[in-house]
């Protein structure tokens, strides 16, 4: 049913409105009619409306001169504009008021319903189209997340759950929310069975394993050198595909944009994963063929210092001699600083890294702090505060400078991150890696049929900190807790986002080719 509405409709020409009011009366809105712009100024500041009409030519105040100054009043009332006039500096200046219509008099009343039904029954009716796409969408997801036996297949159950989130999102959609949220747990306990069956046989030289952090650059990043004069890596780190599916609407504009999933390895860390996307090796690779590079989890120092090495060597290998700049940014200043070198950088440079740890950062802050985690305490809420801070970021204000110069964009992650809800008794001596999600170590005890073991590491290219390591990584929302100070450690870290395990918002991670639009 629609929505009764409180309509102020300012107008010169009242006498000649009576059966528009008529109509409106007749479709259940009230209707107040104000003949000038002073007296309707006068009567917002006392009485609230759900919507103004309001005619652009006036005598005395007009329309666009109400309009400036109504939106002082109250910024989020929706205003339909009438006028005579069809010049375009008039529409334009309505327009960039942030009118909600624009119509053209003599007004065709059914034009005047549908703009006004727009307004007021917008949210409800997308709402209600989404809840019946979805639940005659339901019953398919759960099948394909019972029945999918492949990793196209999974890429094809995470998309379709983010689109659904995504949309639930902007229209505050609780009840579908919560229905969707549950289908993507039992995804993800069915994706965990998955990839406990799979992962190890991925590495075995008869069978194509998927795209993954160790072959990605080589397949879909190195070709573009060769197709676009300007090309610029950048790396997100900890970047989930549902906040790239919200970040990549502010792109639209600028740059044609092809999205696709690929594959991390594990563990789901940057100290794993991004190594092998910068090197194009697995890390026992890395290990053997550059041991002076390769730290292990026992081992002291920054496990991800040597990144730009490793890529060089890796352009090498491949005989690329182009010459690249190398940026890391840390923090908010570093980003500042970067943006306002990046003109001289690039006329300097035609191809480029960068990358961006932002969201790490606040992933480990949503740990530490109190406030963090209450600002990003849920999926939906995490997404808001990473696309919030992205709107307003020195991270957008680089890449509008890259279209600028018309630099295609090689836009990637290293791995993402998944809320942990579920603790995981764990027994182990003190060398035991202290990740949440995974676990290398020896002499390792802990419910295995809540994990996933791998007691051969080499099978996946994995080091090893001692001849009888293993490695184990938790499922599903898990995370692993030692038996000392038990109650203290799982509530601490209970619903904190952590990575290095097997979910598929860590391992089916995002990367796309934004080339500039002209």
């Amino acid at each position: 049913m629609t929505k009764s509405l409180y309509i102020l409709w300012v107008d010169d020409e009242i006498d000649l409105l009576k059966p528009y009011f008529i109509l409106l009366n007749n479709k259940g809105y009230t209707v107040k009619a104000v003949s000038n712009g002073t007296d309707a100024l006068q009567i917002l500041e006392n009485e609230n409306f759900d919507l103004v009409i309001l005619d652009e030519n006036m005598p005395g105040l007009s329309g666009l001169e109400v309009l400036s100054e109504l939106k002082k009043i109250n910024p989020h009332l929706p205003v339909i504009m009438m006028t005579k006039s069809e010049e375009e500096n008039i529409m334009d200046s309505a327009i960039g008021s942030n009118i909600s219509d624009y119509l053209i008099k003599p007004v065709n009343p059914n034009q005047l319903i549908l703009a006004i039904k727009k307004i007021a029954d917008k949210n409800r009716l997308i709402t209600e189209k989404l809840r019946t796409d979805y639940l005659t969408e339901f019953n398919k997801l759960s099948q394909d997340i019972m029945l999918a036996n492949s990793i196209d297949d999974w890429k094809l159950v995470y998309k379709k759950i983010t689109y659904f989130e995504d949309l639930f999102q902007q229209v505050n959609e609780k009840e579908l929310s919560e229905t969707l949220e549950s289908q993507h747990k039992e995804a993800n306990l069915q994706f965990g069975k998955f990839i406990k069956s799979e992962y190890i046989h991925w590495f075995n030289q008869k069978v194509e394993k998927p795209l993954m952090s160790s072959n990605l650059l080589q397949k879909k990043f190195f070709p573009l050198i060769s197709e676009y004069q300007k090309t610029i890596l950048l790396l997100i780190d900890n970047l989930r595909y549902d906040h790239w599916y919200g970040m990549s609407r502010e792109l639209y504009s600028l740059f044609n944009i092809e999205t696709e999933l690929y594959v991390s390895i594990l563990p789901t860390a940057t100290s794993y994963s991004r190594n092998a996307l910068f090197s194009g090796l697995m890390p026992s690779e890395i290990e053997k063929i550059y041991p002076e590079i390769w730290l292990n989890d026992d081992e002291e120092g920054l496990k991800n210092q040597y990144e730009e090495e490793l890529f060089n060597k890796q352009c090498m290998r491949l005989g690329i001699k182009e010459s690249f700049f190398f940026k890391k940014i840390i923090s908010n200043n570093d980003g500042k600083n970067f943006l306002n070198d990046l003109t001289n950088i690039l006329q300097k440079y035609q191809r480029g890294v960068i990358i961006y740890n932002f969201i790490d950062v606040l992933s480990h802050s949503q740990t530490e702090s109190k406030t963090v985690r209450e600002l990003a305490d849920n999926n939906s809420s995490y997404k808001s505060t990473v696309i919030s801070w992205f709107e307003r970021s020195p991270l957008l204000e680089i890449i509008k400078k890259l279209h600028s110069f018309g630099y295609t964009i090689f836009l990637t992650t290293d791995h993402g991150s998944i809320r942990v809800e579920n603790p995981v008794k764990i027994i182990g001596e003190r060398e035991i890696t202290k990740n949440l999600r995974y676990k290398q170590g020896r002499n390792m005890k802990y419910p295995a049929k809540e994990v996933f073991e791998i007691l051969q590491p080499s099978l996946v290219y994995l080091p090893k900190s001692t001849v009888a390591a293993t490695y184990i990584f938790a499922l599903n929302h898990d995370y692993f807790v030692y038996q000392n100070n038990y109650n203290q450690f799982v509530k601490y870290y209970k619903n904190t986002f952590q990575h290095g395990g097997i979910s598929l918002d860590e391992m089916l991670i995002p990367y796309a080719i934004l080339t500039p639009k002209e």
